[in-house]
């Protein structure tokens, strides 16, 4: 008989440039079970205990926020962000009517850094 063993995530998270590449992925799909899921697991390889004592929630209430199952509060997610050295960043989603290098009148749909755009109104 063939054994197999439980596939888990967090085993795969050796370094950091995994674990920023893994949760850049994950915030793609703007699934907020999946990215639940996805700091549950970045959690595992990095210690839950450690993160748990970083963000003042119990090991448990962890454990149960970052499952699949789970329905963490916001507060949750940006104190298990913040204790893993991220921050959620708000930008617009891709607009396939515009290029990288197409400039809109809307600055709302423009999809250059904010920097760029800020530089461009000043100017004109």
């Amino acid at each position: 008989m063939v054994k197999l063993s439980r596939y888990d995530t967090a085993d795969f998270l050796k370094t950091d440039e995994d674990i920023k590449y893994y949760l850049a992925a994950v915030a793609e799909d703007n699934d907020p079970a999946l990215t639940a899921h996805a700091l549950g697991a970045v959690a595992r390889a990095r210690g839950m205990s450690q993160l748990s004592r970083e963000t003042g929630i119990s090991r448990m209430g962890l454990i149960k926020a970052l499952s699949g199952d789970g329905n963490p509060s916001f507060a949750t997610i940006t104190k298990v962000l913040d204790a893993l050295g991220y921050r959620i960043d708000i930008v617009p989603k891709a607009n396939p009517l515009l290029t990288d290098d197409t400039v809109s009148d809307n600055p709302a749909m423009d999809q250059r850094p904010l920097e760029a755009v800020s530089a461009d109104r000043r100017s004109a």
